[in-house]
């Protein structure tokens, strides 16, 4: 298939409501443009198209505003939340706090706003050098589009800035064959066949390359008189340098009149026609002075501005011009545009530290900020701390452009820019020293290396004076030493750095106090003390104006205390401030908290659409540690569904994470334990869990919840006994920990071991699971119990139980379970059939659907369920759409009965 015949299939497709996006890649000159032209003649509808310049890179949104610039008349359609975080992050409005995921979203539903009236085609040239807020925006909203009549394509080189788009189509052009290519060269005008061969062996196959070459020829040259262009310059060059030399000469040729309104239009980016008018105005200069260009086919120009006939073009006028004529022309655009751009095209003349434009590049990083543009953040940061005079000042914004780089989920930036600060000396503020480790410490862990992690940590917080260590951000980085210690695979310096981390963690009071509680449980955990359990205060994420990274160990916390409803409520949390700040880099980890605060509350379905989206974000944004621990925590949703084959696949890439992490290990190793038991495979459970009690994985936090699991499968193989060491052990835990639920399940684990009458101890657990809002657990000693009442001839006590067990297990998905709970049903008399609706509805729906349904059941509009999402309400109702008539409904009324699974 050629290539025009893949974007002929791409436009076909979105005109028939399958919307596409694809990614043409090649050198420059091999033909992206040529196509990008092509689909824009052939689409025959709407076309937004931008061109993604270098020197605007590091602006926030600029790209999109400018694909967007003629459609923002539309932005009054969209929610009024919506519209103001797009509006805000172009900058059309108020500056407030962005969300990165806001604006994706609102792109997202104004481009389907636009395909209802027609099909819609997006064209993103030079896509390598647009800005990341922008590409982010667009690849959101492609990722996310369903049933749309909406194409995009976009052309990146291979060449300059690396352009990442994990699991999006890719094309790749390899030049014209050399009949194309001789057709091509002769289409210039008559050449000898001796010359023309000569231009095809130097173009390569480059289409530029062989008109741009053809065209540099004299008519003695065209007749035969031709010496190839890599044996004049005396090295071979590839072609798109030849080109770009070609487009110079032919620069230089013009007055120097017209090769500065081409500098200034260059320099501008954007191609508006005021601010170039402005500045040429300023010079001494007009439009009119375009006209050269214009006849030498380097320029088009027209009412809305200038386009460039190709990004080389604008390369070439660049490097054409001398430092001079740049910084003459930077400078008069400084004073011809407004925000950030100039404050840019100040930066771009400063050669020497500059206190003043450095500061304004520190305002325009805050402005940033407040647009939720991280990566802008940093750039901006960047470039202020290379023309601060202060060292101390240097480093400060150093570390947080590294800061915001790591956020922004770029680590390898992240650690070029931690490297810059270490080579400034000056007096630097212990916050500042902080900051450093932290994106220190977490590259380390990124890397497969938590303890060096921590010893970054370490080094940090005793730099501080005593006082200082009791601080927020001090604790939370002593929290997060902790963590990394626990993370890593058994070390023999494990236990000595749990020590010294314990050492440097003062006991504060107050929710504060609870870090020294985790750093103390840690430490107990790694020496193996199988009963020492200590317990922190509550509250530590509901402190005010709390660092980000103190509501996610605040989440760590809660599941290592078992606080569901805490780590429900932090994890949430974490999820809010990582969408209003754009923290993309930080996404999935607070996920994946979230993900396991669902699990454990027996939200399993929420928590399987949590996790499935969170693994995508990690794999699209190269996080390969939260990619492999979602998968372990997804792996054990599929285990309690019955899934054996999804499992087992999971569990294996949990297993394979590398690096010393543990923590994919033992989620993979519980979500095989938890399979076992659904399954009545008892011998398995028991084999798996002694396994894990010496292997690398032995000290997680997993295992407490682990525990009944084999209490009663030591019970089911006729070996109570067994389970003694262990029910020590998660009795402890459960009287320390107080929460309803986990004494709950302490009295059924002790009613399974009893021998005599056990209904005291059941009947105890129901009441305390009428506490805490648990149902999988609550259903599992309703089936525990209705089996006991059966055996001892309570037929009627039984069946209610074990009714009320089997009706849980269905709205959960908790296929094996229900299966169990209906054998006994029907053992005790009743048919099971009776007591269910038939087959769950909901395991026919796929993650997205899931979601959809679950908002749409609390009566949740098309527009509020995208909004939750991160869809648009189009592909929303196309999701109800698909799942109604797999549920038996027809209307959003009968959806209240799924709303709580």
């Amino acid at each position: 298939m050629s290539e025009q015949d893949s974007i002929g299939e791409l436009l076909a497709g979105a005109a028939r409501g399958c919307p596409g996006v694809l990614i043409l890649r090649g050198a420059a000159g091999i033909g992206k443009s040529a196509l990008l032209n092509y689909a824009e003649s052939t689409a025959h509808c709407r076309t937004l198209r931008v061109t993604g310049v270098e020197s605007e890179a590091a602006l926030p949104y600029a790209a999109l505003q400018v694909l967007l610039r003629p459609v923002l008349g539309k932005l009054v359609q969209l929610p009024q939340q919506q519209a103001n975080a797009l509006g805000s992050a172009l900058g059309l409005g108020e500056t407030s706090f962005g969300d990165r995921f806001l604006v994706g979203l609102a792109t997202l539903n104004l481009l389907t706003d636009l395909a209802t009236e027609g099909p819609l085609l997006c064209l993103i040239d030079d896509a390598q050098w647009v800005d990341q807020e922008s590409a982010d925006a667009l690849l959101f909203a492609a990722r996310r589009l369903h049933s749309e009549p909406v194409s995009l394509i976009l052309a990146a080189r291979d060449d300059g800035r690396a352009f990442f788009a994990p699991g999006v189509p890719e094309l790749r052009l390899p030049g014209l064959d050399r009949v194309a290519a001789r057709a091509l060269a002769d289409s210039g005008g008559a050449l000898a066949p001796v010359v023309r061969d000569q231009i095809v062996d130097e173009a390569g196959g480059n289409p530029l390359a062989l008109l741009e070459l053809t065209r540099m020829l004299t008519p003695e040259q065209r007749a035969g008189a031709f010496t190839p262009f890599a044996y004049a310059l005396g090295v071979a060059e590839p072609p798109s340098d030849r080109v770009l030399s070609g487009f110079r000469e032919r620069i230089r040729a013009l007055s120097p009149s017209t090769r500065l309104c081409l500098l200034v239009a260059a320099l501008e980016d954007t191609g508006d026609m005021a601010p170039v008018s402005r500045t040429l105005l300023a010079l001494g200069h007009t439009m009119a002075d375009f006209a050269p260009a214009e006849r030498a086919d380097l320029v088009r120009v027209t009412i809305t501005g200038v386009e460039f006939r190709h990004p080389l073009v604008r390369t070439a006028t660049r490097l054409t011009a001398d430092i001079g004529q740049r910084m003459a022309a930077h400078a008069a655009l400084a004073e011809n545009v407004d925000d950030d751009r100039r404050v840019w095209h100040l930066a771009a003349i400063a050669v020497a530290p500059d206190a003043v434009v450095a500061d304004e590049l520190d305002r325009a990083a805050e402005r940033a900020r407040r647009r939720g543009g991280q990566i802008a953040v940093s750039s901006a940061y960047a470039r202020a701390a290379e023309l601060t005079p202060d060292p101390g000042v240097a480093v400060r914004r150093w570390a947080a452009a590294s800061s915001a780089a790591w956020d922004a989920g770029i680590p390898l930036r992240a650690a070029e820019l931690v490297q810059h600060a270490a080579t400034h000396n000056g007096q630097v503020e212990t916050t500042v020293t902080a900051e450093l480790a932290r994106v220190r410490a977490a590259l380390a862990f990124d890397a497969g290396r938590p303890l060096d992690a921590a010893r970054l940590l370490h080094e940090a917080i005793q730099a501080m004076d005593v006082a200082g260590r009791g601080e927020p951000s001090a604790l939370t980085m002593l929290g997060w030493a902790a963590i990394y210690i626990w993370s890593s695979r058994p070390h023999p310096d494990q236990i000595a750095l749990a020590r010294e981390t314990e050492q440097l963690t003062p006991v504060v009071p107050g929710p504060l106090g609870s870090v020294h509680a985790l750093v103390q449980d840690i430490r107990l955990l790694l020496e193996g003390d199988p009963l020492a359990v200590n317990i922190a205060p509550r509250g530590l994420g509901q402190l005010e104006n709390a660092p980000f990274d103190l509501h996610v160990l605040a989440a760590y916390l809660s599941f290592a205390r078992g606080d569901v409803s805490g780590m429900v409520r932090d994890a949430t949390c974490s999820v809010d401030l990582c969408r209003s700040a754009g923290r993309i880099g930080r996404m999935p980890q607070a996920m994946m908290m979230l993900a396991i605060a669902e699990l454990a509350s027996g939200r399993h379905r929420a928590a399987r659409a949590t996790a499935f989206e969170a693994r995508r974000l990690a794999e699209d944004v190269g996080q390969p540690y939260w990619k492999h621990y979602l998968a372990g925590v997804a792996a054990w949703v599929h285990a309690v569904a019955g899934d054996e084959q999804q499992c087992h696949e999971l569990a294996a890439e949990a297993k394979a994470e590398g690096g010393t992490w543990m923590t994919g290990h033992a989620w993979a190793t519980w979500a095989l334990v938890a399979l076992d038991s659904g399954l009545g495979r008892y011998e398995q459970v028991l084999a798996r869990l002694d396994k894990a009690a010496t292997g690398p994985a032995r000290h997680g936090f997993v295992w407490r919840y682990a525990y009944p699991d084999y209490v009663e499968a030591a019970v089911r193989t006729g070996d109570p006994r067994r389970a003694d060491p262990l029910l020590g052990r998660f009795a402890n835990w459960a009287r320390a920990t107080g929460n309803s639920w986990s004494l709950a399940v302490l009295h059924r684990c002790h009613a399974l071991l009893t021998d005599g009458d056990a209904a005291d101890l059941y009947e105890q657990a129901l009441r305390l699971h009428e506490q805490d809002d648990q149902p999988f657990e609550h259903a599992r000693t309703e089936l525990v119990y209705g089996e006991w009442l059966r055996r001892h001839n309570h037929r009627a006590e039984a069946r209610a139980q074990l009714a009320s067990a089997l009706s849980t297990f269905d709205r959960l998905g908790a296929a094996p379970w229900a299966e169990r709970a209906a054998v006994e049903l029907r053992a005790s008399g009743v048919s099971s059939a009776a007591q269910r609706t038939g087959s769950d509805p909901l395991a026919a729906l796929t993650p997205q659907e899931l979601q959809v349904i679950r908002l749409a059941a609390t009566g949740a509009t098309n527009r509020e369920i995208g909004a939750r999402l991160f869809l648009s309400a189009r592909t929303v109702a196309y999701h109800l759409y698909k799942a109604f008539p797999k549920l038996g409904v027809s209307s959003r009324a009968e959806l209240a009965r799924y709303v709580t699974t």
